[in-house]
């Protein structure tokens, strides 16, 4: 599968390592010079351009994707990015991240947006005990059916107080991001979880469960050193 992300921030490198983990193409769009490390995903295709132009779309053959994904800090750039991907090009999975709860009237199909994903609303509702704290978030699903997910570390689970290099996670899933004290942070970044760390997780259907069970609080809280 052929996925273009537009972002290379922390959101769009981490979709874009796992993507390419999964043996995905992955094309990496950034307009800002700062942004634009290649190196940080060596094995992606980088483009430095405005995923909201025309003719960097079609210089990029974006008709030959099969998903896009708008993973910048810009409402505006996501909708744009998103309209012309579905209706200049005929992309058939086209997914926007939302930054401000505000906005997302404009995350809809009329916009091109098949899939709108708000990681902060979902981080906010799971504070608010609308979202249990100790299930899966759903944020989007690639046509490989690998689902992106967020899961909140609960107390007394076995991710609480466990490195993550340690967490004995399936080889059919990958810890992209960790939430930890309200910041994404890369997973290499993080010496050990804690109750209410938020993990970003890519994993197949069948790896799910046992990913939950990870972050779940057990019916015997485990034993501390």
């Amino acid at each position: 599968m052929r996925v273009a992300v537009a972002g290379a921030g922390d959101t769009g490198r981490s979709i874009a390592h796992a993507l390419v983990h999964a043996r995905h193409q992955v094309l990496l769009i950034e307009r800002y010079r700062h942004a634009y490390r290649p190196s940080r995903v060596a094995d992606a295709e980088w483009m430095f351009a405005d995923a909201c132009e025309l003719a960097t779309l079609q210089a990029a053959g974006i008709n030959t994707c099969d998903a896009v994904i708008a993973a910048t800090g810009d409402d505006k750039v996501n909708v744009v990015f998103a309209f012309l991907a579905k209706t200049e090009f005929a992309v058939p999975r086209v997914v926007a991240r939302i930054n401000n709860p505000t906005n997302r009237h404009l995350f809809s199909a009329d916009w091109g947006v098949d899939v709108a994903v708000a990681t902060r609303d979902s981080l906010i509702a799971a504070a608010d005990q609308e979202v249990a704290p100790r299930r899966a978030v759903p944020l989007l699903t690639l046509h490989s059916q690998t689902s992106l997910i967020e899961l909140t570390v609960a107390a007394g689970s076995p991710a609480d107080g466990c490195a993550l290099d340690d967490l004995p996670v399936p080889a059919n899933a990958a810890v992209l991001a960790v939430v930890h004290a309200k910041r994404l942070t890369p997973p290499a970044s993080i010496t050990e979880l804690t109750a209410g760390d938020e993990l970003l997780v890519l994993a197949a259907p069948q790896a799910e469960p046992r990913m939950r069970e990870l972050v779940d609080a057990a019916t015997t809280p485990r034993a501390r050193p």
